[in-house]
């Protein structure tokens, strides 16, 4: 090979080198921004090929998805001046690119921390006028809409990144408040456990003497309506008794002779001691009754 052709690949090289240093590009889900001497010149660049000037020019690319950040975990006081141990997460991305540049010279990082403290002091003021009860349960949606609107509002503003969502993980009580919290909160079920029973015996009682009432009414109405017809049997015994006297006296007195002596003399030990001239004898003196 010929020194002309030498030099020859080598200038070609240098174009293929060239060329490719001054290509570059942009990923779908990045944007990014143009720097000559470390002075910005474009920003917002979009997804695709670009070009720029070898050496003299630097590209820098910023993820425009959605990112997080975890907040360490923060004590925080409730209105009662009560501890909570709070953890949360910052979900967040770039909205503005020149903006999010200038403000934070490109560095995640430094916006995270940017983040966290507007997020941390939202936290403070808001766990601080709101009860225990409302920061843990009742209020809890509330209150973290409320803290990602006032943040995403000087975000955007301060530097391009729009706060999409703000939550808290968890929320615990220190050792001790947990302990007492705990204590606290089980004396207050045995307090209400008893309640039910107290008003569970009540409601026993009442049924019971209910019930009591009942049977007395029933028993008295039984044996009432028992003595009725009991009643009503003797009369109609009676009815009969004297319907077949009327129909057969000597007969009726007979019979009822005869079931007397058998009442009567039914133990052979019985003794009796009686005039033979009673009426009671008649039917044994005579089977015609008389005397």
């Amino acid at each position: 090979m010929g020194p002309k052709s030498i030099v020859g690949l080598a200038g070609a090289l240098i174009v293929v080198l060239v060329t490719l240093s001054s290509v570059y590009i942009i990923p779908e889900t990045h944007r990014g921004v143009l720097l000559r001497f470390g002075e910005l010149i474009e920003t917002d660049i979009s997804a695709g090929l670009h070009f720029k000037v070898p050496v003299i020019d630097q590209v820098r690319e910023f993820d425009i998805r959605l990112l997080t950040t975890d907040l360490p975990s923060r004590q925080y006081l409730t209105i009662e001046k009560k501890p909570l141990d709070v953890d949360s997460y910052i979900a967040w991305k770039i909205r503005n690119v020149d903006q999010f540049y200038r403000a934070t010279g490109g560095d995640e990082y430094r916006a995270s921390e940017l983040l966290l403290s507007r997020v941390d002091n939202g936290l403070r003021d808001e766990f601080g006028v709101r009860t225990m009860v409302e920061v843990v349960s009742g209020q809890r949606d509330e209150l973290m809409h409320t803290l990602r609107d006032r943040v995403n509002e000087t975000s955007l503003k301060e530097f391009g990144i729009e706060v999409v969502d703000i939550r808290v993980k968890a929320i615990e009580f220190p050792g001790q408040v947990s302990q007492n919290v705990y204590r606290r909160m089980a004396t207050e079920r045995e307090k209400l456990a008893q309640e039910f029973r107290s008003r569970g015996r009540e409601l026993a009682e009442g049924i019971r003497a209910d019930a009591d009432r009942q049977r007395t009414v029933i028993l008295a109405e039984a044996f009432a309506k028992a003595e009725e017809m009991r009643g009503e049997g003797d009369a109609q015994a009676a009815q009969i008794y004297a319907d077949a006297y009327s129909s057969n006296s000597e007969f009726y007195s007979f019979y009822r002779s005869l079931e007397a002596y058998q009442n009567t003399f039914a133990n052979e030990d019985d003794i009796m001691v009686i005039d033979t001239d009673s009426d009671f004898l008649k039917f044994l003196k005579d089977p015609q009754g008389n005397r």
